[in-house]
């Protein structure tokens, strides 16, 4: 899975595909709500700032371009 490393906590923030958010920190891990509400796991504190970041929409800006220049 792709995801965000905590720039505090070193903690790795990432979806896990059924729209909740996994963090990851020394073994341990806890289960989120994009909200930051806990769900399940050892790890029972998050950055709901981080969930919201790592689990909202994902959108496309207009000033990025995805296609390879020729």
């Amino acid at each position: 899975m792709l995801g965000i490393v905590h720039p505090f906590t070193k903690a790795l923030y990432e979806q896990d595909g059924h729209g909740h958010i996994k963090v990851t920190l020394d073994g341990r891990w806890g289960l989120f709500t994009s909200g930051g509400r806990y769900l399940e796991g050892e790890i029972r504190e998050c950055d709901p700032q981080m969930c919201g970041w790592v689990g909202g929409p994902q959108v496309v800006n207009h000033r990025v371009n995805l296609e390879p220049d020729e």
